[in-house]
């Protein structure tokens, strides 16, 4: 050693704590210490994700911890607030928000269908999604261009999609990346994170009711509560493979809010007995139905129930908006 080389002086001062710091000590704290996120601290959270103001680490840390407790309905009404003051579209009238995130395995997504039939009848809908992120499952985006479904890759095209054909569809990546990179560490972390229920929640652009298909028993009166929380008018179902399809072979649910006021109604199975799920999901079979070429008793049901669910969100009685439901699929243009 060289002794006339003076020493590196001893680190004295304590590092400062990072500022997003708080947000996973709340939430990993342990269980005697931890505790949910106010509806402003989820706000708050979200809205230093989204601006790039946590670290990688600690991001994968809270998405981890709020998976692992899983999300509360002031939670999510936080984010949700979050990422609404960080959308950047222009007032677009629309009618119904219906996010598509979960894919399709066992049965063709008849929802498509549902969707083309009622924008056919003028029922404006903006329809959004995170892409294939899980393998084995069929997703709207693969089959946008088969079924004429717009694809719009920012708020202008949304807007004149929706008033040329009232039915519009834009990736999650396009107007908010920051979400998608963070669905996208499911394959990083091994397990969906909270965001993929969020996107659910989001109606980005206000629409007049909210469709959220929430598949895991549970989960959809915390979902209800949440669009309660943010004002919203909205109908939670437990979807056929998580999408907003009503599965016509089973008993469904609606937990439903509108000004403030929650809601319930039972709907009954509209099949005897339950249909044998096709061998293999052919695309091909939803553009056949669609033109009238081809006949499926449980598509012919899944579409019209998946309508009537529509129409029961804008303020149609049940009945009523079966009724209506099989008028509009009538109506429609095949060619489109």
């Amino acid at each position: 050693m060289n002794p006339s080389k003076p020493l590196n002086p001893v680190e004295l001062s304590t590092p400062s704590e990072h500022p997003f710091a708080q947000y996973v000590r709340i939430l990993g704290k342990g269980q005697r210490g931890a505790r949910n996120l106010t509806q402003s601290e989820a706000r708050d959270a979200m809205g230093m994700l989204l601006d790039g103001q946590a670290e990688d680490t600690q991001l994968g840390a809270f998405l981890m911890l709020m998976r692992y407790k899983e999300e509360s309905p002031e939670e999510l009404a936080g984010f949700t607030q979050a990422v609404r003051a960080r959308v950047k579209a222009p007032a677009i009238a629309v009618d119904l928000d219906w996010p598509s995130y979960a894919g399709k395995k066992r049965h063709l997504p008849w929802y498509l269908l549902a969707a083309k039939c009622l924008a056919n009848n003028g029922v404006r809908i903006l329809m959004h999604g995170a892409g294939a992120h899980t393998a084995g499952r069929l997703y709207s985006e693969q089959l946008l261009e088969l079924l004429a479904i717009p694809l719009c890759r920012d708020w202008s095209a949304v807007a004149r999609s929706l008033d040329s054909h009232c039915l519009a569809f834009i990736p999650l990546g396009d107007w908010m990346p920051q979400l998608q990179r963070m669905i996208d560490l499911r394959n990083t972390l091994g397990l969906r994170s909270p965001i993929h229920s969020l996107t659910r929640v989001l109606n980005p652009l206000q629409a007049r009711c909210g469709l959220q298909s929430i598949f895991h028993p549970g989960y959809q009166s915390a979902h209800r509560e949440a669009s309660r929380l943010l004002g919203d008018t909205s109908i939670v179902i437990k979807g056929d493979g998580g999408e907003i399809e009503v599965n016509p072979d089973a008993i469904g649910h609606l937990y439903g809010t509108t000004g403030d006021t929650n809601w319930d109604e039972d709907w009954p199975a509209l099949a005897a007995q339950r249909h044998v799920k096709p061998a293999s999901l052919e695309p091909q079979h939803l553009a056949a139905f669609w033109r009238g070429e081809v006949e499926d008793e449980y598509g012919q049901l899944a579409v019209l129930a998946t309508v009537a669910l529509a129409l029961r969100g804008l303020g149609t009685p049940r009945e009523q908006a079966f009724e209506q439901a099989q008028q509009y699929w009538d109506a429609r243009h095949t060619s489109t």
